[in-house]
């Protein structure tokens, strides 16, 4: 098992199967959804949005300090990614800070130090008790969750398959 944020060829390192978000995986894969469809949402403290306005659209977060993501597979800094009735846009957010992992954005966020783009399912509880506030909400709709893929031209063991089985999402 090996666990990254980068985009492993599954085929050529050898591997048996891999996870990634539905929409990653290439067409010639077979694809078992193993989870739901959630959502990235911006979050900030109360306090955060005391001295500074909530935006009203993607576009109002380059005036505000923002807790960038890096990702391998995005070659980088990562770009926000919203969509609206059909509308899809990416925006490019600026801060001092710039981490690779949830567990570091979320601390930071919860300190305060200005907004972040996160699991849905991550922040809910922190929502729920009003450390956090969401925004933007209606730019932000669900998209397909993580699926287990391998190769359509693999003989499938019985005991891949029995794997496969058990992580089929039923929801």
């Amino acid at each position: 098992m090996n666990i990254d944020y980068g985009f492993t060829d599954i085929v050529a390192e050898r591997y048996d199967a891999g996870v990634r978000l539905g929409e990653e995986v290439a067409k010639d894969m077979i694809a078992v959804r193993i989870g739901p469809d959630f959502r990235m949402v911006v979050v900030g403290t109360p306090s955060y949005f005391a001295v500074h306005p909530k935006p009203a659209k993607p576009q109002d977060l380059t005036a505000h300090r923002c807790i960038n993501i890096r990702l391998p597979t995005y070659g980088g800094i990562y770009a926000w990614e919203f969509e609206k009735r059909g509308r899809a846009l990416r925006v490019r957010v600026e801060g001092q800070l710039v981490f690779n992992n949830i567990a570091l954005r979320m601390n930071a966020v919860l300190a305060g130090l200005g907004l972040a783009y996160l699991p849905e399912d991550q922040v809910q509880p922190h929502v729920a008790d009003g450390r956090l506030v969401r925004v933007l909400t209606d730019w932000c709709p669900p998209f397909s969750g993580y699926h287990l893929y391998y190769p359509s031209r693999r003989q499938v063991a019985p005991a891949f398959a029995v794997l496969v089985d058990a992580l089929r999402y039923r929801g």
